[in-house]
């Protein structure tokens, strides 16, 4: 049972103490680039698949 609380007591006092938390304006700058990459990379998966989805058309069409 000492070990669990020893484990806890460490856990909390590294969470306090040791770790280094962002600022709210980091953790808003980290947030807003990662919808913008997350919409880029949506986009170009879009891209890609309606060129890919053309271009099946077009191959599957010549062999009718």
């Amino acid at each position: 049972m000492n070990k669990i609380s020893a484990y806890f007591k460490d856990s909390y006092h590294e969470l306090m103490e040791k770790v280094t938390w962002p600022t709210w304006l980091q953790l808003q700058q980290s947030t807003t680039i990662v919808l913008v990459a997350t919409v880029i990379i949506t986009a170009l998966v879009w891209v890609m698949d309606f060129f890919s989805n053309s271009i099946l058309k077009f191959v599957y069409s010549l062999f009718k």
